[in-house]
Parts: structure tokens; sequence; C-alpha cells
């Protein structure tokens, strides 16, 4: 057991992260300035879809309402989304318009062309109930031909410029958790703010690392580094890899260059439970990087499934 890693000694309980009368955090998560952004955020967001999570789907409102809610007494104040997140948008835009001064509200669009990502632009202000986002980012960009396409003279590209100009949109992102190629390939075309990618306890094995074929250009870049996939989906905390989500927000967090983290949540408590992560978490260790690489080395091939997607 890595107790080193665990830092059991300083995990906190509930009742300390909340004050019990006014359900408002009384501790504190840590920020970060998000690359040349300029602009401090958590070191832990709300991601807006996964498997279980309530957060995206249609018939789960009162429970995504109540995960959202309860992310802003602890100290949430960066909420991720996307167009394609089933009702994802739909849900913060519930909760969220009262605070929209006080959050970093951040969506995605996955299409490639200018005319679409407008469309989805427009889409997403509507559901989100708000008249400007903190980031735009291109969506899972995944192979060659898209960046091509994203950069023509029709291309996706031209929507994120117009809407920075027009002060709809702050800043500009991309995503992908495919091809390193591909995603830094964007990076050198663009003056991105920020890019979100895998970064996790497995990635380092995998062939075509993220932390080693992204991260030291991101961060050459000053690009402000999001990290996604941070407990795979689950599977690092399954088979006996990782002991909690301590070791493995604290792997992905410990990386440098990386600014922050996006994690979705199944449940309040396990909400709770990742904000108490996010509050207790120190800088590891490059022997304790080493000894939490050692632990994923035999599950990194089922546990990086996401590498296939597109």
């Amino acid at each position: 057991m890595l107790t080193s890693v665990a830092v059991a000694s300083s995990i906190i309980g509930a009742d300390t992260l909340t004050n019990n009368t006014s359900g408002t955090a009384s501790a504190t998560i840590p920020e970060r300035v998000l690359g040349r952004t300029g602009v401090k955020v958590p070191i832990l967001g709300l991601g807006g879809a996964g498997t279980n999570t309530p957060l995206d789907k249609p018939d789960k409102e009162r429970e995504a309402v109540a995960i959202i809610e309860r992310a802003i007494a602890l100290g949430i104040r960066y909420f991720d989304t996307a167009s394609s997140y089933g009702a994802s948008e739909l849900h913060f835009g519930k909760v969220l318009p009262p605070h929209r001064s006080q959050i970093f509200l951040a969506s995605k669009t996955a299409k490639r062309d200018r005319d679409g990502a407008w469309r989805e632009l427009e889409s997403s202000l509507n559901r989100l109930n708000t008249d400007h986002l903190d980031l735009w980012q291109l969506h899972h960009v995944s192979f060659p031909e898209e960046i091509d396409t994203i950069f023509s003279a029709s291309g996706a590209i031209k929507a994120l410029e117009e809407a920075m100009q027009q002060k709809i949109v702050r800043f500009a992102g991309i995503t992908g958790h495919h091809d390193t190629q591909v995603i830094a390939e964007g990076i050198r075309r663009f003056p991105f703010h920020t890019t979100l990618i895998p970064i996790n306890a497995v990635e380092n094995h995998h062939t075509d690392s993220f932390i080693k074929g992204v991260l030291p250009l991101a961060k050459q870049q000053n690009l402000g580094v999001i990290a996604m996939k941070v407990p795979a989906y689950g599977k690092l905390l399954q088979a006996g890899a990782l002991d909690n989500i301590q070791q493995a927000l604290g792997y992905s967090l410990s990386q440098s260059g990386v600014h922050c983290c996006i994690i979705p949540a199944d449940s309040a408590q396990q909400l709770e439970e990742n904000v108490q992560a996010a509050v207790s978490y120190q800088l590891l260790t490059n022997q304790q990087l080493a000894a939490i690489e050692q632990r994923t080395a035999n599950i990194w091939q089922e546990s990086t499934f996401y590498r296939a997607w597109s």
C-alpha cells in the first residue's frame, strides 16, 4: 500500500468540508492559473457526462440538479459540458445562471465547419441559459483530415475566432483522447488557450502517451491544460490498481504543466469524495508517481479503452 500517496492522515471528512447548517464549503479547493488565460480556477471541476452520472441523462433531472447544487456549495467553480452531452447543458442551465459571474463555464462543439459550429454554439447558450461561454472547445478532434477541415476557409476555427471577437466566447480550446499527433498539430496551427486531454496513471504506459506527446508542447506554449479520464471511468480504482481517488487525482495534478482536472460524479456522495481528494491534494514526488505507474502497469490496456474512441 502506498501510504505516502494515499495520505490517509490528511483525508478530510464530509463534516469538515461543509458547514452543516448552511451547506456551504468551509474547506477550500486549491486554485491554479489556467495557463495563458490568466484565470484562476479550482484544481477540480465538474465534468458534465459519464457512463453512470445523472448529469447527462434526460430522465435524471432531479439527481443531476442535486449534484450541481452540491458542487456549487462545495466550492467547485469550473463546469464542463458539451453540445453532444445529452441533457447535460439543460441540467446545468437550471442551476448555474444565478452563479454565472462566479463560475468558469466550458462547453464544446463536435462540428468541423463554421456554420455547424455556430449553430451548436447558439444551442449551447440557449440550453445553458447564458449569453457567453468562458471556454468553447473543439470536441474530440481525432483524425488528420479533421484538422484540415477545421482550419479551412469555412472551417470551425472561423466560428471560434468570430465568437471571441464578438465576446460571446472568452477563450478557445481543443480536446481529444485519440491521437496525440492530431492534438499537437492543432495546437501548432492556432493559438488555443487550453487543451483538454487524458492525463492519468495509465497514459505513460501507452505507446502514444498524451503525457509525453502533448503535455510538453502545451507547457511550452503556456496552454491551460485540463486533465480528463483521471480515474478512467473508475477502471483505475478497480482490480486493486489504485486505492482511492486521492491517488488518481494526485497523479494527474502532479504532472508538470497540468493546471486542473474535470471529473463527473455519479452521486452527491461521490462528488464529496472527489472534493475531499482535491482539498487534501499534495504534490507527489517522482518516486510516488513512479510507484503509482508501477501499480497500473498490468491494467493499462483495458484502462486506456477511451483511446479507441473518436
